[in-house]
């Protein structure tokens, strides 16, 4: 416990970070599936989180085990999964303004029509990737 705090405190936390990537990926991954399957997956940019998923979640595995992958091929496949919320973020809001009425009936559309703030917790776990690989490793 000691020597996890001074990692912490030190900022030594790139082989924790690299597993919190890929675990939270892992777990978006699969709710994303359920959600889109709800909606048919009616666009096929649907598909696009899902399967950036395998790739973000190999590079953890690999930032977990290698420092020099944590510094190369997490930050590379962190900036493709943040590129797929961004696209997402867009594609939600178009999403929302198609619905009846768009945003001048938040009451039912906000509700009803895709979650504009779910394609944000893509980018916050691309941006666990991203600080995984500027932190120095745990000793």
């Amino acid at each position: 416990m000691r020597r996890a705090l001074r990692n912490i405190r030190t900022g030594r936390l790139q082989r924790s970070l690299s597993a919190t990537a890929g675990l939270s990926a892992a777990g978006l991954a699969f709710e994303i599936y359920l959600e889109h399957y709800k909606g048919s997956f009616a666009d096929p940019w649907e598909w696009a989180p899902i399967a950036c998923t395998p790739p973000l979640v190999a590079a953890s595995v690999a930032g977990y085990r290698s420092e020099r992958a944590a510094r190369t091929w997490l930050p590379a496949m962190s900036v493709l999964y943040g590129a797929n919320g961004v696209i997402g973020s867009v594609l939600h809001v178009r999403g929302v303004q198609r619905r009846p009425g768009g945003f001048k009936e938040p009451a039912y559309n906000l509700v009803m029509g895709p979650p504009l703030l779910a394609p944000g917790s893509l980018m916050l776990v691309a941006a666990i990737g991203l600080v995984a690989g500027v932190a120095r490793r745990e000793r």
